[in-house]
Parts: C-alpha cells; sequence; structure tokens
C-alpha cells in the first residue's frame, strides 16, 4: 500500500488521501476496472474516485455490480448498525461483497484560535492537520462496521462520499456502480416522516431506479411501506456546486462543527431530489 497522503476537501472534489493519479482498481486490487476495491482477505482497498471533464461516458466508469453485493449506508446514528446488523444477517454471504457508503459535509471553514476560518483563506499547515484530524475520526466512526462486517467474514470495503445532500449523493452512487441491493436504517423517532418521504432514506426509496432494490430497516425490522410524498411544495434549493462531491472508498470520519456531519443515515431531512442531476456525472480514481 503506497503512502498516505493529503486529502483536499470540496473544491476540486478530491475527497480523501491520495493526490497521485493512478489505475482503477479491480476486483482484486489492482489496477483496471472501476470505482471497487476487493482485496479478498477482508480487508479494505486505498484508492479514491474524484470528478472527471466531460472526456468519458458513464459506460466506461464501472463494471455491474455482482447481484450478491450489498450496499449499506452508514453514518453516526444507531439505525445504521441496525440497518447492517440485519444486511448481514439476510442478505450477505461468505461469498458476498458488503459496501459500507458513508457520506460526509463538505468542509468549507476550519477551527483556529480566532474562531472558525475559511479553508481558502487558511495556511496549509492548519489545513493539513484540521483534515488529518477529520480522516481519523472517520476511520474510528467506522471502524465498529468494519469489524461487525469481518465477525461475518464477509468481504468489506468502504465509499466515502463528500457532499452536502445527502440522498442525491447516494442516489448518484446507484447507476455509477450499478447498485442492485441497497440498505439503509431509519430511527423509530423519524418512522413517521420516512412513511411522508421526508427522510434521507425516503428519498432514497422513492427515486432509486428500479433495478436498485432498497431496503429501510428499523429497529432490526425491514419496513415495508412504501413512503409517499409530502404534499407541501418543496422550497427550491441552492443550486450544487458540481465540484463538491467526490466519493471515496477509504474510511475517514465526520465532519464538525458547522459542517455537521451529513451521515448517510436517516437522522436529518434531504434536500430536493431533483437536485441529484447535477451531481458529479464522471468520476476516476486515485490509488495511493
Amino acid at each position: 500500500m503506497a503512502e498516505e497522503s493529503r486529502e483536499e476537501g470540496g473544491g476540486g472534489g478530491v475527497v480523501e488521501d491520495g493526490d497521485e493519479a493512478g489505475g482503477r482498481p479491480g476486483k482484486d486490487g489492482g489496477s483496471g476496472g472501476a470505482g471497487r476495491g476487493r482485496d479478498g482477505n477482508n480487508g479494505i482497498s486505498t484508492w479514491e474516485i474524484e470528478e472527471m471533464e466531460d472526456e468519458a461516458g458513464p459506460a466506461s466508469l464501472a463494471p455491474p455490480a455482482a447481484a450478491a453485493d450489498v450496499y449499506v449506508a452508514v453514518g453516526k446514528g444507531g439505525s445504521s448498525m441496525e440497518a447492517l446488523s440485519w444486511a448481514l444477517r439476510r442478505l450477505a454471504s461468505p461469498r458476498s461483497f458488503v459496501y459500507l457508503v458513508h457520506v460526509f459535509p463538505v468542509v468549507i471553514s476550519i477551527p483556529t484560535g480566532l474562531g472558525m476560518m475559511p479553508k481558502s483563506q487558511a495556511n496549509p499547515e492548519q489545513v493539513e492537520t484540521y483534515m488529518n484530524q477529520e480522516r481519523s475520526k472517520r476511520r474510528v466512526m467506522l471502524q465498529k462496521y468494519l469489524d461487525h462486517c469481518r465477525n461475518f467474514q464477509v468481504n468489506v470495503d468502504v465509499y466515502l462520499i463528500e457532499s452536502d445532500h445527502v440522498a442525491d449523493a447516494i442516489l448518484e452512487l446507484i447507476p455509477v456502480f450499478h447498485v442492485q441491493q441497497l440498505v439503509l436504517g431509519v430511527s423509530k423517532s423519524n418512522l413517521r416522516k420516512f412513511k411522508r418521504g421526508n427522510t434521507i432514506a425516503g428519498q432514497v426509496q422513492k427515486n432509486a431506479p428500479l433495478y436498485c432494490e432498497v431496503k429501510i430497516i428499523c429497529d432490526g425490522k425491514e419496513v415495508t411501506t412504501v413512503p409517499t410524498a409530502d404534499p407541501t411544495p418543496p422550497i427550491s434549493p441552492s443550486p450544487v456546486n458540481n465540484k463538491s462531491n467526490s466519493i471515496s472508498p477509504t474510511p475517514l470520519s465526520p465532519a464538525p462543527d458547522h459542517n455537521n456531519s451529513a451521515v448517510a443515515d436517516d437522522d436529518e431531512k434531504e434536500t430536493n431530489p431533483n437536485e441529484r442531476n447535477k451531481i458529479t456525472k464522471y468520476l476516476k480514481c486515485f490509488s495511493f
């Protein structure tokens, strides 16, 4: 494994460690393939995907996902562990690959002795230190999910997505990797909101393509009620910066303070699903 490199949050779309361009890892962790890391030893691959210009078409991004692959959205909420446990018991097998999907917010400012400072105005050392701290927090947060997967002896990998629009980011991931099985958790306190379609889980289930089977788990059980649309017209969201979303399969931590963790579970309301068509379409991988 090559040495860990810097993280560039937001802006250019580089999310996590690794600024060096490399070939896209294949199923055995080598070059080739697209957007998926598999090491065969229940380990996690260490490479990332960054936004590309419109030079390549979506068809070249990733091979179809295996039917046995299971994607589980995880965050800091307890509903995430319940969703993962359900997926491991009901959907996964020793030959399965379980992909943990974690969405964290774009970092636009960092803490300093004088308060929060825009990232663009901070010196490189401050940015580097802060980003390293955030990566460490993400690793700690995600380690419990990785350990749980390994207790079931399944192969596991992590996809990190930097975005302020959680449901949109997850929906964008589905066609990139042709996700066929996706599991999300919803807490009891948000179950009523889910049934109205006012949660991240509800928006993902409602807007996912037909080939993707979305399972919603609450308190260890599958929720079978299809969420209904909220009759209240949505407020027009502000435009989404195309360069504020990027996907990376290396476990790191939630962002801080005003960048309150945009985790991939149901604990916060999401923006208009129509925003997903503004999210990054073209991706490339970086290894490190």
